[in-house]
């Protein structure tokens, strides 16, 4: 069950990572269009268009990236303080409930949304002789048939933490730095840290 667990995981990582490049080809995008714009005295009336649509690419097609690390921001600031048990009911509710059904709305509507712009050959309207529109309206069926392969997974661990009281491992990740871990991997003790704080005013006085 891990390994298909974590095969969807890694599925969700794949997409993740090849659509956070968008990120950098939004960033040179812009940097140039400002150059073009203010230096150049040349802007493009296209460029506004296409950076919406690189955005909203990494943005949908992150959900399911996010959703595999359990990187989604909580609201309730109690969560974090319940029993595993009680988070994996709550959680198992809460996608019951509201995230499938929101899901596969999204995932049905694009299907539709894609299908009819791929039909008429879809541009932006908002510029005269507008970019494509159906190559990112594409992206909102795929990012909602990952977001929803991703949250059925998310309802497996939540039945497994409901039978077992633990949470089911994640596949490691990109994570901010851990100072405990740092502290192994340099092997630095708490103690040695207060020596050298009781040094440094001392180290201070000297000085003065």
């Amino acid at each position: 069950m891990q390994k298909l667990l974590f095969s969807v995981d890694r599925l969700s990582t794949f997409f993740g990572q090849i659509f956070s490049w968008l990120i950098m080809a939004l960033t040179l995008m812009i940097s140039w269009e400002v150059f073009s714009r203010y230096v150049l005295n040349n802007p493009h009336p296209w460029a506004f268009d296409v950076m919406i649509m690189l955005y909203g690419s990494v943005f949908m097609m992150a959900g399911a990236y996010t959703l595999s690390k359990n990187g989604h921001v909580r609201g309730d600031v109690l969560y974090g303080f319940f029993p595993p048990r009680l988070q994996a009911g709550l959680d198992l509710a809460l996608y019951i409930l509201f995230f499938i059904p929101g899901v596969v709305a999204l995932a049905w509507a694009g299907i539709s949304f894609a299908g009819d712009s791929w039909a008429i050959q879809e541009h932006s309207n908002i510029t005269a002789d507008g970019p494509a529109l159906y190559p990112f309206k594409t992206v909102l069926p795929l990012a909602g048939a990952l977001l929803l392969l991703q949250g059925f997974v998310e309802i497996i661990r939540c039945i497994i933490c409901l039978q077992t009281g633990e949470w089911p491992q994640r596949m490691d990740d990109v994570e901010e730095v851990d100072v405990e871990k740092l502290k192994e991997m340099v092997n630095v003790k708490d103690e040695d840290i207060e020596k050298l704080s009781a040094l440094a005013p001392a180290s201070q006085g000297a000085k003065a």
